[in-house]
């Protein structure tokens, strides 16, 4: 089991000032109260009172008593002085002297007159502390890095002094492995013998067939075609034939089985097989107890993009015909246009005799042609591009066949007309040539009522109620009305809701996780002491407060708060802006490129394939120009230059072929960051309780099956978004790929 858990950079700030404190942090744990006062100013000499101060405001934040080794932060000292009426902050090398015993005096007190305990010594607070993080490592939440934190963050506020960070880095890591090892019994002791006997058989050295067969049903589509989607269902029967699907035991969160399940996905066979028991058998176990659900969630978005892609076809060759049908469509309209005029703008048309004299002046039969031709040509805005869609029926059919057939889903009742119109057509083997006048025709969307529905509202044609229950479907599982079952992400919305037994089971573990009491009255009465608490400080200052005021109208009072005034610039920071407005650079994105290049030096780590370096000459400049072109998407076009040696488009091509590749962008992004980490500013900047989310768009070939449309962005390509979340201290704290350029804040709450 590792012990070190933590970086070099988070143990330096283990029990330390990372940097100075807040004005917010300074006022909650180093302000002075009436006793703290009255402790102070018992004390003689003013070394002793600034010792005691600094100590006791250090436990509160940091958890231990700083001794002579730690730097204290200005701003600290500071504000401590001015709260003892000091003139000035007296030396304290003889307080933390080793020899004087007045420091240890003082922290014997401390502990004493606020509780504070060690961590060796405070037996309940170890447990309770125990209790907490191991129901957050069963819950999934186990990274170890993030727990040392969180348990130190809780031995504070619980006036616990920090023990060493190695010490607490054990404690952690056994309460992890503890969990772990639960996990993996009560995994394995969910299988029956045949389950056990067939996990194993798949790592028999003499079986390498059972390598392979793992291998092969983990397999994720990865092109967009409809070869891949009928060769994946191919692969989730055969994970249905294969036979192991063993229940989930109750009591297992998802998260840690899908944690679980994901290390038997991405990790190779061999590394699999080398785990110990039960680590190994737990791991495929997981692996199956998911594998169906995956191969489903996979399945239904392959069949949601070719759908996808078979509408945007038909929409896209439509509006094609229309354009060349326009010009007869214009001429029938003209001519309906000066019909119209003469019905409205003539007065010498007989009453009784007005149709006879229209037709005089526009022939009957034009007028019927050029009806004729509208009803042909123009339709309604929402109208559906069923003569393109029909050209495709083949395409279609047999795509959704395999989706009605050979997809388990279910729905919710939002999704129940869908989900009954399905069903029928899976009855039926030949959807070409059935008449579906029975069919359910509830679902079918308003749009395609006028081509599926006749005037008793039963089908008339069966293609187009085919292609409209497609269009349903396609609707229903972006609401996720219909949903894939068993499944995650195409899965049931609602299966994270838990009710009834389920909940009494869970409620345990959720309420130590989530620090809360079992009993709800007891959570009902802090928050009514909470509420209580700010309802009368509130009005006890209501009445000195003179931006809060109760104004009566109608009989009903409503308070009233006045806005905020507009803070006026300082003097000094009018002076600051032009200062740094006129220090800052005015370069293009290259020019910054290449100074970061020369300050890093991160062009050195761009070698050939060969894994030599270039020996051209500017080869910088042309290193520069090919990552802005694919950084940027814009292409080498838009920044090669033939005039230039270093920007030709053969030398950029070059450059962009053999030299720039994942490896090579992963170690000149390693250097780049350790040179900013450098930075003194870096230090001070953010305090990493600011996150923002944000997409980076990527071009990707049309075949990638989260690849989507946009011209604005992609021209006539596809291209995908990494929607990323980062902090201002930390940058891929979590990230997904979303289709196309779809809207990000759908996708925030998957972060």
């Amino acid at each position: 089991m590792p012990t070190r858990h933590l970086s070099d950079e988070q143990r330096q700030r283990y029990a330390n000032f990372a940097a100075a404190p807040s004005p917010d942090q300074l006022a909650r744990y180093f302000h002075l109260d009436r006793s703290d006062r009255e402790i102070t100013d018992g004390l003689r000499g003013d070394h002793n009172r600034l010792g005691f101060a600094l100590m006791l405001g250090s436990a509160r934040c940091i958890g231990v008593f700083p001794g002579a080794d730690v730097e204290i932060p200005g701003p600290v000292t500071a504000f401590l002085v001015d709260q003892l009426g000091l003139k000035k902050a007296p030396g304290l090398d003889g307080y933390f002297d080793l020899k004087n015993g007045q420091r240890f005096r003082h922290l014997a007190l401390i502990r004493e007159r606020y509780g504070f305990t060690e961590f060796a010594d405070n037996g309940p607070a170890r447990f309770r502390l125990t209790r907490w993080l191991y129901a957050l490592c069963w819950s999934g939440d186990d990274h170890p890095g993030p727990l040392v934190e969180r348990a130190a963050s809780w031995l504070v506020v619980n006036k616990v002094l920090l023990p060493g960070v190695s010490v607490l880095e054990r404690f952690v890591g056994r309460i992890r492995d503890r969990a772990q090892k639960r996990l993996w019994k009560r995994l394995v002791a969910a299988l029956d013998d045949k389950q056990r006997e067939r996990i194993a058989k798949l790592f028999d050295g003499s079986n390498e067939s059972g390598f392979a067969a793992l291998d092969a049903l983990r397999t994720v589509p990865t092109q967009r075609s409809s070869g891949e989607f009928l060769h994946h269902l191919d692969r989730l029967e055969a994970i249905r034939a294969f036979d192991l699907r063993p229940a989930p035991p109750r009591g297992i969160p998802a998260a840690s089985l899908e944690r679980l399940a994901r290390v038997a996905r991405a990790g190779k066979p061999s590394a699999i097989a080398a785990l110990q028991e039960p680590r190994r058998t737990a791991t495929v176990a997981a692996l199956f107890h998911t594998l169906e659900g995956a191969a489903q969630d996979n399945a239904a978005e392959l069949a949601e993009a070719l759908i996808t892609d078979l509408v945007k076809d038909a929409e896209a060759a439509d509006k094609k015909a229309r354009l060349r049908s326009l010009r007869d469509l214009d001429d029938a309209a003209i001519l309906l246009r000066d019909m119209a005029k003469l019905v409205f703008e003539e007065n010498v048309l007989p009453l009784d005799q007005w149709r006879d004299a229209l037709f005089e002046r526009l022939p009957r039969d034009d007028l019927v042609a050029a009806m004729a031709e509208v009803d042909a040509i123009a339709r309604p805005r929402d109208a559906k591009p069923y003569a393109e869609l029909l050209a495709r029926w083949r395409r279609a059919r047999r795509l959704f066949f395999n989706v009605a057939t050979r997809l388990e889903m279910d729905a919710a009742p939002g999704g129940k007309a869908v989900q009954e119109a399905i069903r029928y057509l899976a009855k039926i083997a030949d959807w070409s040539n059935a008449k579906m006048r029975d069919a359910p025709t509830a679902a079918v969307p308003k749009t395609w009522q006028p081509h599926v529905l006749d005037a008793e509202g039963r089908v008339a044609d069966p293609k187009a109620y085919v292609f409209a229950i497609i269009d349903a479907w396609r609707a229903a599982v972006k609401r996720r009305d219909i949903f894939t079952s068993p499944g995650t992400r195409y899965g049931d919305p609602r299966r994270g809701m838990l009710d009834g037994a389920t909940w009494q089971a869970s409620k345990l573990v959720v309420c130590r996780a989530l620090n809360r009491s079992l009993d709800a009255e007891t959570e009902i009465a802090a928050l009514a002491k909470l509420l209580d608490g700010a309802y009368l400080t509130v009005a006890d200052r209501a009445a000195s407060n003179p931006d809060l005021r109760f104004e009566t109208i109608d009989g009903k009072t409503r308070i009233v708060v006045t806005p905020l005034d507009r803070l006026e610039d300082t003097e000094g920071l009018r002076a600051l802006r032009p200062a740094v407005q006129g220090r800052m650079p005015k370069a293009g994105m290259p020019d910054l490129f290449l100074e970061i290049m020369q300050r890093t030096g991160f062009a050195r780590t761009f070698t050939h394939l060969s894994e030599r370096q270039a020996r051209v000459e500017h080869f910088e400049t042309s290193l520069c120009a090919a990552l802005v072109a694919e950084a940027c998407n814009i292409g080498i076009e838009a920044v090669s230059r033939q005039e230039v040696p270093a920007l030709r488009r053969e030398r950029l091509a070059w450059v962009s072929q053999n030299f720039i590749r994942p490896e090579t962008i992963a170690a000149a992004s390693a250097r780049i960051v350790s040179a900013h980490t450098a930075l003194p500013l870096v230090k001070i900047w953010g305090a990493g309780d600011v996150a923002s989310a944000d997409g980076m768009r990527f071009t990707a070939p049309s075949s990638a099956i989260h690849a989507g449309p946009n011209p604005k962005y992609f021209g006539q390509s596809r291209g995908v978004t990494w929607y990323n979340l980062l902090s201002n201290q930390f940058s891929g704290l979590n990230g997904i790929v979303v289709p196309g350029t779809l809207r990000d804040s759908l996708m925030l709450l998957a972060l």
